[in-house]
């Protein structure tokens, strides 16, 4: 493996980049992100469907190692996440960067992101996949859904933070590896402790919640009777709750997790004193 030292430089590297490229390729490679991570909470909403009898820890369990499918993706294929984004702040911090470079490149990918997030919501609607398992795996994306909507500014805010803190930790271990699987590997643990932890992913809510907002709003009568719920129950999964009370929160966490807990510190530890 690549030494501590010899991570942080290609993390540096690699932030330098990402910041100074055409930002027309960060875009349409951000995009890529988003649906990779919106293609990867189908993976979690599966697993996730008709677990009633299982243990609540192993489901959970079982929901994040599928999951990690999606950074994995992400990093093999090197699209731009906005979340590991953030760790542009190395470069910031050695001067090979400007702010207005760094803040374009998150403004950039941020908005790839939430693209590529809905395309997957518009795919898997006109897909009719909430009807898979006689609507059950309609009623989970649901569930998920509006739990995310019922923290407290608070939680979001440090839920984000920890979430983050995992994605960093995850990427920065896969730059210690000189391999495919070596890459891959490393990474499923850390994404499967955010997950089954429940910690909030800005990149991952804006597939799953406009997905509960979608189903809640625009599911017919069928839908319903099919999992026996009234649907006054979820119409509180709209744009308000998204976006004031978790995607905002949840956003700023992320950005604190990225840039103070992991990427600054490893800043001041191996290649600042250098």
């Amino acid at each position: 493996m690549f030494s501590p030292t010899e991570m942080a430089k290609i993390t540096e590297d690699g932030a330098v980049y990402k910041a100074t490229k055409h930002q027309l390729y960060s875009f349409i490679s951000a995009i890529l992100a988003g649906g990779f991570i919106g293609l990867a909470f189908v993976f979690y909403t599966t697993t996730q469907t008709g677990t009633a009898d299982v243990a609540w820890g192993l489901s959970k369990l079982v929901g994040g190692i599928v999951f990690s499918i999606g950074v994995i993706m992400c990093v093999i294929f090197g699209a731009e996440l906005f979340t590991s984004s953030t760790l542009t702040a190395v470069a910031k911090a050695t001067h090979r960067i400007t702010w207005f470079q760094m803040f374009r490149n998150w403004f950039v990918v941020y908005g790839g992101n939430f693209i590529g997030g809905l395309s997957v919501v518009v795919l898997i609607w006109l897909s009719g996949q909430m009807m898979a398992a006689n609507g059950q795996w309609g009623l989970t994306i649901l569930k998920t859904a509006q739990h995310k909507i019922h923290h407290t500014w608070m939680e979001a805010f440090t839920l984000g933070i920890l979430c983050n803190i995992m994605v960093c930790i995850a990427v920065w271990m896969a730059n210690a590896g000189k391999s495919l699987t070596d890459k891959a590997f490393i990474m499923i643990l850390p994404i499967a402790l955010f997950v089954s932890s429940g910690f909030e992913h800005c990149v991952a809510n804006m597939f799953m919640i406009p997905m509960g907002m979608v189903i809640a709003h625009t599911s017919d009568a069928s839908f319903w009777t099919a999992i026996g719920v009234d649907p006054m129950q979820y119409a509180d999964l709209d744009l308000y709750h998204f976006v004031v009370k978790n995607l905002i929160p949840v956003t700023l966490g992320n950005i604190v997790g990225g840039v103070f807990f992991i990427g600054l510190v490893q800043w001041f530890l191996y290649i600042r004193k250098h």
